[in-house]
């Protein structure tokens, strides 16, 4: 199954996240399929591509818990 997750990118304590679509098994910051966009938590800056978000929900892929809260 596919998950909509973050993936952790950055030093420590500037941390930045990459939105991306991957396996549901596979590691946190392992092997992804598409990149949808990205988060800082430092500006609370959010980008990312709808229309693509939606394509892969509409193929199945699920939200994590992470991407739903930043989402909403």
């Amino acid at each position: 199954m596919l998950k909509i997750k973050l993936f952790q990118r950055g030093k420590k304590h500037q941390r930045t996240y990459r939105i991306v679509v991957a396996e549901a098994r596979s590691k946190r910051d392992g092997k992804f399929v598409a990149d949808l966009g990205f988060y800082n938590p430092q500006t609370k800056e959010l980008h990312f591509n709808k229309k693509e978000l939606a394509k892969w929900q509409e193929q199945g892929a699920q939200l994590t818990a992470g991407v739903r809260r930043l989402l909403s």
